[in-house]
């Protein structure tokens, strides 16, 4: 499995894109079936971030481990430069984290870049997922004003996602919101992380 994320990291130049790289997209596209009907993929970063991210707990499923370890191990697998694009961010994150540095923070928006365009193009929908590691991805990298435009799209097609609202709260400080996330949310893993009080 790491040797797929060498790979992928490979496939990466360190030059920021704002735009998706279409050679390098053309390059992961490689061997992959494109197509729409096929939600396996989608549906798995869907469950991704209502279990690691919008639940309180902030916990995956043993159930969706396993469905992550059978598209791994599926050639099959449609849409799988989704996946991909998705795992290497992951991969990338865990990795620096458990060596205690900082993520590359270009790498960071390529791969997020790319994967809001490619789920873009295919299903017509950036997943919440996807705008939540976009929007760490461009504060990573001081582009604060994009990173607030971003959220303010995000929010309105998700206006229920805590992990945006939190993040709203933390630019804004706008006390409605503090109380939506007291009153509402108060056991949320975000909340308690960012000692919202």
């Amino acid at each position: 499995m790491k040797k797929i994320w060498s790979i992928v990291f490979v496939c990466f130049t360190y030059t920021v894109y704002t735009q998706p790289n279409e050679a390098r997209l053309q390059q992961l596209r490689t061997n992959v079936t494109i197509d729409a009907t096929d939600t396996s993929v989608i549906d798995l970063l869907d469950d991704f971030y209502e279990q690691g991210l919008q639940s309180d707990a902030g916990e995956l499923s043993p159930d969706l481990a396993q469905r992550i370890e059978k598209i791994a191990r599926n050639k099959k697998t449609k849409n799988k430069h989704l996946f991909l694009l998705f795992m290497a961010y992951q991969d990338h994150i865990s990795q620096t984290a458990a060596v205690g540095k900082a993520p590359n923070s270009k790498f960071q928006l390529e791969l997020m870049v790319d994967l809001a365009h490619e789920c873009k193009m295919i299903y017509n929908k950036i997943p919440a997922i996807v705008y939540v590691y976009h929007y760490e991805a461009l504060v990573s990298n001081g582009r604060s004003t994009a990173a607030a435009t971003l959220l303010q799209e995000a929010l309105n097609i998700y206006p229920d996602a805590i992990p945006l609202k939190v993040y709203q709260y933390l630019l804004s400080k706008e006390p409605a919101l503090k109380t939506d996330l007291l009153n509402n949310h108060s056991n949320h893993w975000m909340v308690k992380q960012f000692e919202i009080k």
